[in-house]
């Protein structure tokens, strides 16, 4: 029998947007909150040591709006970490995120990301101390299923008991493996098969534990089926691809009325207006809007007039009026 929304708690059913670098920005959270009223937003990865040391007004900023909001940490040591939540605990996030998936160079040279799935007393000594910092907030864990070579059932099960020991409750499990030599960041979320059956079935054997099912899902059906077998669904390219997405999901997961694309985007004027008052270039806002319209009348226009206009001195929100009016024109007037 499918799992609707209606037959879950609201806190245990999680439509949330997953963290990508240079991207998932305070304004691109901000958008994606006018899109999805109940999605768990998460910011990039930051590493502890930028929080503790780092331009925090930046790379911490969000809005009050943005809530439920969680912030993504990398970092392998359990001190610095345990001072990272708390400063973002002292920020206002909702919950505070340990990155054990990303399989980038530069992570794995720092020792932390998809590395630390073969370190989980490690893992779990980090989460402890996390918790310890900032026992009001949440601390939750991202990883994967293991890496390289790694595709033993009982390896990934005592990866998630040594965390869930250490008083973590809630994974998000990219439900691929991260092969740490030979592939990019990008083939590593194509080319390793996906295996969800694996989130499945930990959250068969570990009902206690919230399970949210991550990697490769790319539309609506995929990931409603998701909730048949988990707590949720985290997107992440789909996202950025298909904005629109978020809406439909968010809407049909909560029970809320769909709206349309220019609607929802008029909504956001205040907040971008407010943004350019204070500086902000158009082009920081609109990149994160180019693909609302993809796939309908005047999708292409939409994203030519804002790509080729928003970086000019003085872009304003008539430029966004002027893109969202090529696709309301007469379809023989739409390019």
């Amino acid at each position: 029998m499918p799992v609707h929304a209606a037959a879950i708690a609201p806190d245990r059913l999680r439509l949330s947007v997953a963290p990508m670098m240079d991207w998932t920005d305070t304004h691109c959270r901000n958008f994606h909150r006018l899109l999805a009223p109940h999605a768990r937003l998460y910011t990039e990865m930051v590493h502890a040591n930028a929080v503790i040391h780092g331009d925090r007004l930046r790379l911490l900023a969000k809005d009050d709006t943005q809530h439920p909001v969680a912030l993504q940490l990398g970092g392998s040591e359990p001190a610095l970490l345990a001072q990272a939540a708390m400063i973002g605990a002292a920020y206002g996030f909702d919950e505070i995120n340990l990155n054990c998936g990303c399989p980038s160079d530069r992570v794995q040279a720092g020792r932390f990301g998809a590395c630390l799935m073969r370190e989980p007393s490690l893992v779990a000594d980090c989460v402890a101390a996390m918790i310890e910092a900032a026992p009001s907030t949440p601390i939750t864990v991202k990883c994967r299923l293991g890496v390289d070579d790694d595709h033993e059932w009982k390896r990934f099960l005592d990866f998630v008991d040594a965390i869930a020991a250490a008083g973590c409750r809630m994974f998000v499990v990219h439900a691929r493996n991260a092969w740490l030599k030979g592939l990019s960041p990008k083939e590593n979320r194509e080319v390793p098969p996906l295996r969800y059956d694996w989130a499945y079935r930990l959250k068969r054997e570990r009902p206690a534990l919230q399970v949210i099912v991550n990697g490769g899902i790319a539309d609506f059906v995929e990931a409603g089926a998701h909730l048949d077998h988990a707590d949720g669904a985290m997107l992440g390219r789909a996202a950025y691809h298909d904005p629109y997405l978020l809406h439909r999901l968010d809407a049909a997961w909560f029970g809320s009325e769909t709206r349309s694309r220019g609607d929802l985007l008029r909504a956001w004027r205040p907040y971008v207006e407010t943004q350019l008052e204070r500086g902000t270039s158009l082009k920081h806002m609109t990149r994160h809007i180019l693909s609302l319209f993809h796939g309908e009348r005047g999708g292409r226009a939409f994203r030519q007039i804002l790509s080729e206009g928003a970086h000019r001195a003085g872009a304003g929100w008539s430029l966004i009026e002027q893109a969202i009016a090529v696709t309301e024109a007469p379809h023989e007037r739409a390019a």
